[in-house]
């Protein structure tokens, strides 16, 4: 999950190569939704053994009300801080 800031605009999507996607976001490289809302904070993820079941969890995440995923971030990342320097 990518966000803009705390409590901001929320992101979730899928990928086979983390690090990249993100990097993706961060430079501003992918245009859309994550572009238009400045959205480049990892602060929470997820690994799958499957693709399938990456995108069966996006789906229900996806399905989910603010309130839930915020618990979801909140509960590993209580301070929503960027994930991603620590991956690199």
């Amino acid at each position: 999950m990518l966000a803009s800031c705390k409590n901001g605009t929320l992101y979730i999507g899928v990928t086979s190569d983390l690090l990249r996607r993100v990097w993706q976001h961060k430079t501003r490289a992918v245009e859309g939704f994550t572009h238009r809302y400045n959205v480049h904070l990892l602060v929470w993820y997820e690994l799958h053994p499957t693709m399938e079941s990456a995108i069966l969890r996006e789906k229900t995440l996806k399905g989910w009300k603010r309130a839930w995923k915020n618990r979801l971030i909140e509960g590993e990342n209580p301070e929503w801080c960027d994930l991603y320097p620590a991956l690199s």
